[in-house]
């Protein structure tokens, strides 16, 4: 089956499999969240992206191997209803930027800032702090060589625009800064962009829309 990343919540996960990475995208909770379980193909090490909802669903997926950390992208409630459940059964480590860790409900035991690298088994992604849609909002890349550029970017980048800033200029301006100069002048239009909410989406299919976001201010 030809990965899409179109889920549906109640829906079966639609997995990625790379040399070295294994992705899976589950769509869960009454928000329509993504949560993104990426398991290291060598040692079987697994690393969740966003604890949004139904812990039992994101167990399921993780089945009966390790999951050895949780990522939390940023501080919005509808990122980890289910991480104090999964993180309890699984004794996962706690990932979050130190600017959004209070806002959790559990200690984050592994803060990150900008530029840091998060291992899962043999692979590591590196860790890209894009302020403005909240303080500490993160996005996590995976460098694949040949099998590609795979960016987890939370709320901060959507199909169609930057994450929600409530119309504030000055976050806006923030959060659109950030995702030009750290996102789209650093990496190739080939990119895979993986959302927090939604469908997936590149770099190359939003790179000419970026002057209309900036005049539309959101």
């Amino acid at each position: 089956m030809t990965y899409t990343g179109d889920v549906q919540v109640g829906g079966p996960a639609d997995v990625r499999e790379l040399p070295a990475l294994t992705i899976c995208k589950l769509a869960v909770g009454p928000f329509d969240n993504n949560a993104y379980l990426l398991r290291c193909t060598a040692t079987g090490e697994g690393l969740l992206i966003d604890a949004a909802a139904e812990a039992d669903r994101l167990l399921a997926l993780a089945a009966d191997q390790p999951v050895r950390s949780i990522a939390t992208t940023h501080q919005h409630g509808d990122h980890w209803q289910a991480l104090e459940q999964v993180a309890k059964v699984t004794g996962a480590e706690v990932i979050a930027h130190p600017l959004d860790a209070p806002a959790l409900p559990v200690p984050v035991t592994h803060p990150v800032e900008h530029g840091d690298t998060i291992s899962v088994g043999e692979v590591s992604l590196e860790v890209i702090h894009l302020r403005g849609h909240t303080p500490g909002s993160i996005a996590l890349l995976y460098d694949g060589g040949a099998a590609g550029l795979h960016l987890f970017t939370g709320d901060s980048l959507f199909p169609g625009g930057v994450g929600n800033t409530q119309k504030d200029p000055e976050r806006f301006t923030q959060l659109y800064t950030d995702v030009v100069e750290r996102i789209f002048d650093r990496l190739p239009d080939e990119t895979w962009v993986y959302p927090g909410h939604g469908k997936d989406t590149t770099l190359g299919a939003e790179r000419p829309a970026l002057p209309e976001w900036k005049a539309r201010g959101w």
